[in-house]
């Protein structure tokens, strides 16, 4: 029995000086989307065929009509993604990361690049021959967003444009579920999880959407279970996921890999890490648009993670963060609680 402990002790050991020589922190793919932030009443929303608060996929044909009759509200314009979005704040607390997509040869493009850089971030970005995507996104009153998303360019990014290097240089690589739907992208995701794996890198998986796990899940369990070491859900992805209430589906999900994350909303999060559940509390805010909070909240998890720090200081680093995006239009900060994040990181 010692022996056994001997040898997961040094593995770990071994492991853990792996990482250290990592030159990123995290390596990102996710749709480089251009957000088109829209308040707007529920009603409206059913006028133009779309259900509350969940995401759906256009075309461009549907997307000009959509922004055609929308054209009497004002629309805020800002660089997202899910992905990109997280990179963004892992960035901002000190990490290190590559983030991974394709724009169009377009303006929203060259502008979406040059916002990556500007936030240190190093860009894998490629162009393609279609335009920029975009993600119209309907705020409503109960602080919910509904998504019309017209993904352009962001289809052609295909397993050549993935920089291999970068990968093999990451602590972890970091993976929306919207990357494992459509088949193209999909082989990408496959191709990148695959040197992941074979380079002693962690692979983070965000099921994103309850419509797209419920779409998905075929060919979303298998991908799961081989390649994940880190699944972030929210509760309604969860069940999706698990058919299971949060308390069940966390220890379902904990079968196909280390690290779970489910949020809860306004009930805070529960984690499970090394076989321990963690009950992680919300931080009180005056939500007005939850665009970006599950994106932010990853956020610290993926940083905690990657600076080996205690998995209930990412957690609550990860809450603050969701917090303060929750309070104000748009996914991304403009302003890190830094001394708060301090606070947090000087309990233990």
């Amino acid at each position: 029995m010692s022996g056994t402990s001997d040898f997961k002790i040094i593995l770990k050991t071994k492991l853990y000086y792996l990482m250290a020589m990592k030159k990123y922190d995290v390596f990102g793919i996710g749709s480089a989307l251009m957000d088109l932030l829209i308040e707007i009443d529920p009603k409206e929303l059913l006028e133009i065929d779309l259900k509350h608060g969940e995401m759906h996929l256009i075309d461009e044909e549907k997307s000009k009509k959509i922004l055609e009759k929308l054209k009497k509200y004002k629309v805020k314009i800002a660089p997202g993604g899910s992905s990109a979005n997280t990179l963004v704040d892992i960035a901002r607390l000190g990490g290190k990361v590559v983030f991974c997509g394709k724009v169009g040869r377009d303006s929203h493009g060259d502008i979406y690049e040059q916002k990556l850089k500007d936030h240190k971030i190093k860009s894998n970005i490629s162009k393609g021959s279609l335009k920029t995507g975009h993600a119209i996104t309907f705020i409503t009153p109960d602080s919910q967003r509904t998504f019309a998303t017209h993904l352009g360019a962001t289809l052609e990014l295909k397993k050549e444009d993935i920089f291999a290097e970068d990968i093999k240089a990451s602590k972890i690589l970091h993976i929306e579920g919207y990357q494992l739907e459509d088949k193209s992208l999909r082989e990408a995701a496959i191709h990148a999880m695959n040197i992941a794996k074979n380079s002693n890198v962690r692979i983070s998986i965000d099921l994103s959407d309850p419509a797209l796990v419920k779409r998905n899940m075929g060919h979303l369990k298998p991908l799961v279970k081989k390649y994940a070491s880190i699944v972030f859900a929210n509760e309604e992805e969860a069940r999706e996921f698990t058919g299971l209430g949060p308390e069940e589906a966390i220890n379902s999900l904990a079968e196909f890999c280390n690290t779970v994350i489910i949020k809860l909303g306004k009930k805070g999060s529960l984690i499970k890490h090394d076989g321990k559940v963690y009950q992680i509390p919300c931080v009180k805010a005056k939500a007005i648009d939850t665009t970006g909070a599950g994106d932010a909240y990853a956020a610290g998890i993926l940083y905690g993670l990657a600076n080996d720090c205690d998995i209930e200081i990412a957690g609550e680093i990860g809450s603050l963060i969701a917090a303060k995006v929750v309070e104000k239009i748009g996914a991304r900060l403009d302003d890190m609680p830094y001394r708060e994040i301090e606070k947090i990181k000087n309990k233990k």
